[in-house]
Formats: structure tokens, C-alpha cells, sequence
């Protein structure tokens, strides 16, 4: 059992940055395949970005190079980096953790990104 908690969202202008954070408790979170995911009001729950234990990481098209996915596993925590943010982005962001058939989500983080 793994639980999730997010934290580090918030109101930020267009063009800002801002870190989410979400730290997992239980074992073996060096196992899981770590996610973050968003959901806007009214529409579908898309991938943002997930990374492998031993690192690799996969972006969706929409923020590469503006989003930066990192995992602390001595610490149990995955961190995003978002820059160059825009309004688009704003969502409730989701942590999530996958080992094979298995799924954990976080309660979400809201971000909000306007002027």
C-alpha cells in the first residue's frame, strides 16, 4: 500500500514556475513508476510526465521543455519542476505510482495560472 501527497501548487502570472512535490509513504518506492498526470475542469485526466526508477523519464508533447520530472528515492518523493508556465496549464495535478497492475493516487494539487 502506498499512499500519496501532493503539495507545492498555487496561483502563479504566466511565465512563472513553480515545484510540485509528492511524497509517498509505504516501502518499496524505488519499485514504482512514478507519475504526475492533470486534470482541467471539464475535461479527461491527461499524462504530464513519469519516471522510471533508475531514471528515464517520458514528457507529454504539451510541456516538453518547460516541465522537468526528478525522483528522490531516498527521500520516497517525485518532484515537478514546471517553467514558463501559461494558462493552459492550469489543472489539479495528480501524483500517481504504477508497479505493473497496480495504481496509487494522490488527492491532487491545484494550480492556477493567470494574471
Amino acid at each position: 500500500q502506498v499512499q500519496l501527497v501532493e503539495s507545492g501548487g498555487g496561483l502563479v502570472q504566466p511565465g512563472g514556475s513553480l515545484r510540485l512535490s509528492c511524497a509517498a509513504s509505504g516501502s518499496n518506492f524505488g519499485r514504482y513508476v512514478m507519475g504526475w498526470y492533470r486534470q482541467a475542469p471539464g475535461k479527461q485526466r491527461d499524462l504530464v510526465a513519469y519516471i522510471f526508477n533508475s531514471g528515464p523519464t517520458n514528457y507529454a508533447d504539451f510541456v516538453k521543455g518547460r516541465f522537468t520530472i526528478s525522483r528522490d528515492n531516498a527521500l520516497n518523493t517525485v518532484y515537478l519542476q514546471m517553467n514558463s508556465l501559461k494558462p493552459e496549464d492550469t489543472a489539479i495535478y495528480y501524483c500517481n505510482a504504477k508497479m505493473g497492475p497496480v495504481d496509487y493516487w494522490g488527492q491532487g494539487t491545484q494550480v492556477t495560472v493567470s494574471s
